[in-house]
């Protein structure tokens, strides 16, 4: 599981442009889909071969909270939630109460601090910088978030501080399942269901760092694991019903996760924070069925369930690949339908293809829909293979790495969906230029 990164302090430092300038600079993100709503509260990166997730406090809405209450609770966030913080101050007005308020939290929950000196745009504004040394928390470092100064010595700092976070090995062929979705649209009912129905072996041990718990069982001779929301058990914190706040205590568990069952709430009907939900299990790679819960309580006629087929499918039209299934978790209708399409889509997420089915499968694609000229050139692939699973991970040899068009590149991923069953499994295709 990879280690998280939050970004703390008082309004109008630069919180949301520091969060910006690092996801946008030198590290890695994946591109949006199309169809997935971002708010930008939480992102991927990397930095000198270490990975870790960040969180922009900034984006989360507090509502009318009172101004000191709004900064006591998106730092309680980061706190409970990080394994490392920045906390960002402004290096032109120096310390302020506010910044002192949160050090002294960030102090006594003892987890590794940077301090970011924000808006140092002028060289002789790091000689103001001493005075932030007495906040207790370390060396600060002096960027500017809008012009890129200071980013790297940040960063080298952040990745020598990031705690190693040591996960749970499991066998190859146990598949790890996590439920995720907004509050309140079953997801303890479901793993409760699933747990609880013609169960072999059902065990709870404790996962990462921050308590996820999970659950290992067996059934029809397959081992599984549900893998649950970190810190679920929690009580007592802050914002437990924030849909945003919600998202944050999904990604270990789809970091974690082989599959994610992401449940759509049959009662309220699909919300934007559903298709942000799925679109983190996407970035992720992971495998994905959509589920349907409260299945119960629509009144249904003979075409009911493919007007919500059609529905789901005009609202999530970037995993037109992820399977659907309509079920009750509380009353275990149609639960066990759930079990032979998990088993399917870890199959298909485990999918390798013959180098030699491949490339024939690709120049037959080509040969049948020749790509136009794109960039000044016309695409060439000289060898295909298929560089990993987890999701399928396919490396193409090319002329240009710059000479594909996107609807080409969708046009060979049908192409390779058509050929091979990977339903409720992304596919990667890596453009690589020969030498």
């Amino acid at each position: 599981m990879l280690p998280t990164v939050a970004i703390v302090g008082r309004p109008n430092v630069g919180k949301s442009t520091l969060f910006n300038r690092i996801i946008g600079s030198r590290l890695a993100i994946t591109d949006d889909e199309p169809g997935i709503t971002r708010d930008r509260l939480y992102s991927k990166g990397e930095w000198l071969t270490r990975q870790f997730n960040i969180i922009d406090t900034g984006g989360i809405d507090f509502e009318d909270a009172p101004f000191i209450h709004e900064i006591k609770s998106q730092t309680e966030i980061a706190i409970e939630e990080a394994d490392l913080i920045i906390l960002v101050c402004d290096i032109r007005t120096g310390i302020t109460d506010e910044d002192m308020f949160i050090a002294r939290m960030l102090y006594k929950a003892k987890k590794p601090v940077v301090i970011a000196l924000n808006k140092a745009d002028d060289i002789l504004l790091t000689d103001t910088m001493y005075e932030f040394y007495s906040l207790g928390l370390g060396d600060p470092v002096p960027v500017s978030s809008k012009h890129g100064v200071g980013m790297g010595d940040l960063l080298d700092k952040i990745v020598h501080d990031l705690p190693v976070i040591e996960d749970i090995e499991y066998s190859e062929d146990r598949i790890k399942l996590c439920i995720i979705g907004r509050p309140n649209v079953g997801k303890s009912s479901l793993t409760n269901s699933l747990l609880g129905e013609k169960r072999v072996i059902v065990s709870e041990i404790e996962g990462t760092t921050r308590d996820s718990i999970d659950s290992l069982f067996s059934y029809d001779n397959q081992d599984y694991v549900v893998i649950d929301t970190a810190g679920l058990r929690k009580k007592g914190k802050v914002y437990e019903n924030a849909e945003k706040y919600s998202v944050l205590r999904a990604l270990s568990a789809i970091d974690r996760s082989d599959i994610c069952l992401i449940l759509i709430d049959a009662e309220t009907g699909i919300r934007e924070q559903d298709k942000r939900i799925a679109g983190y299990a996407v970035d992720a790679g992971k495998g994905i069925i959509l589920v349907v819960n409260k299945w119960d309580t629509v009144n249904k006629d003979t075409k009911t369930m493919g007007r919500w087929e059609k529905e789901i499918r005009s609202h999530f039209q970037f995993v037109t690949y992820a399977p659907i299934i309509f079920l009750s978790a509380l009353t275990h209708q149609r639960v066990k339908t759930l079990f032979p399409n998990i088993k399917q889509v870890f199959e298909n997420y485990s999918r390798r293809v013959q180098t030699s089915v491949m490339n024939d499968v690709i120049l037959d694609a080509m040969y049948v829909n020749p790509p136009k000229k794109h960039n000044g050139q016309v695409l060439k692939v000289y060898y295909a293979t298929q560089v990993a699973s987890k999701p399928p991970t396919f490396v193409l040899f090319v002329n240009d790495d710059n000479v594909m068009h996107f609807s080409y590149r969708r046009y060979l991923h049908n192409r390779l969906r058509e050929s091979f069953n990977f339903e409720g499994t992304p596919i990667k295709l890596i453009l690589r230029k020969r030498d």
